[in-house]
């Protein structure tokens, strides 16, 4: 065999043993579970993760914002039945306190909730609308190069008539963190074309450390928030701020766009719905069936269909109303059309 095959070979033996351990990383989920909605989309997030994936090894973590001075009204879990589920299916939940943001900020709570993750554990974070529809030992996670959903829309900044452009505001914000803004440009994209700049959905983000990771994305949320750059003046960060702070977090670490990683989380592992109403308009077969079996365990069931959109969107098959509207092959190019047709047939529940 002549040299360079050799050296390819060694190669691409590296890359397999390479590709092969970071799938065998384990590592823990985290969701935040507070009362209303939020308490029941955690429970069918944590049923469906041991329905498709039964030999899961992680930590199942619950956190759950205290009542303290940051809130006016107790965010804590109500449903004793809710709890006493998680922890049949092996979740914790594990109590934490909001210090920077609460009633104000609800979603700064993501934020917050890292700090009741095991330091120095990999970690993956999911918001609570999510449902788990594939095998997570597939997805090829490097915990050093973290990286956040892709499945997002152009929803800031929002562009100000003579205000400052993409450059100027998203430049700004790298120059208050001393990060270096042109490495995060996708120069594939024309200048001042929103997808050119580093924007992502916050349903899943991850890292090698929540200690590392969640102390400088509460330093660059709150120090948005408090002391932003003048270019921000006209923003609104209500319920964006979370989105600002999370690129450049994910910058400071050396992550980015990893499509490897956030193609398959967004399309094919987990199905982030934001809505039931919205997952029968407009995902695969796929992840109506998995949620669909997910909700028929009685056990299971009897907790659930106390959440109104559940039992009457799932159990009651209103969804499939839904799914009759659109054609999953020619949806509306933005969501809020959807949501709109959806509204009018009166079968909008949250």
């Amino acid at each position: 065999m002549a040299k360079s095959s050799k050296a390819n070979t060694k190669k691409s033996a590296a890359k397999s043993k390479a590709a092969k351990s970071l799938k065998q990383q384990p590592f823990n989920i985290l969701m935040v579970g507070q009362g209303g909605r939020l308490q029941f989309e955690a429970l069918l997030l944590v049923a469906s993760l041991r329905q498709t994936n039964p030999d899961f090894k992680g930590r199942v973590i619950v956190a759950e914002p205290q009542m303290n001075h940051r809130w006016d009204s107790d965010p804590r879990m109500a449903n004793s039945d809710v709890i006493a589920m998680l922890e049949v299916l092996g979740a914790e939940v594990i109590p934490f306190e909001n210090q920077v943001f609460g009633c104000g900020y609800p979603y700064g709570n993501k934020i917050e909730a890292l700090q009741v993750m095991p330091e120095g554990e990999p970690f993956l974070f999911l918001d609570t609308d999510t449902l788990i529809t594939g095998d997570l030992s597939k997805v090829p996670f490097d915990f050093d190069r973290p990286t956040a959903s892709m499945k997002r829309e152009n929803t800031w900044p929002q562009q100000e008539l003579y205000g400052p452009g993409y450059n100027q505001i998203w430049g700004s914000l790298y120059d208050k963190f001393g990060l270096d803004f042109e490495s995060s440009l996708d120069t594939s994209y024309p200048d001042e074309y929103w997808r050119r700049y580093l924007y992502f959905n916050a349903g899943f983000f991850y890292f090698r450390c929540p200690k590392e990771f969640g102390d400088r994305f509460l330093e660059y949320a709150r120090l948005i928030r408090d002391e932003p750059p003048e270019e921000l003046v006209c923003q609104e960060m209500k319920p964006w701020l979370d989105q600002v702070a999370l690129p450049l977090t994910i910058h400071s670490f050396g992550g980015g766009r990893v499509p490897e990683v956030s193609d398959m989380l967004d399309n094919e592992v987990t199905c982030h719905y934001r809505v039931l109403s919205l997952l029968y308009a407009r995902e695969n077969d796929e992840a109506v069936r998995i949620l669909e079996e997910v909700v028929a365990p009685n056990k299971i069931k009897k907790v659930l269909k106390q959440y109104e959109p559940i039992r009457r969107i799932v159990l009651q098959r209103k969804g499939h109303k839904v799914r009759e509207m659109f054609d999953r092959n020619n949806l509306p190019r933005r969501e809020q059309a959807i949501r709109n047709q959806i509204k009018r047939a009166k079968l909008w529940l949250r």
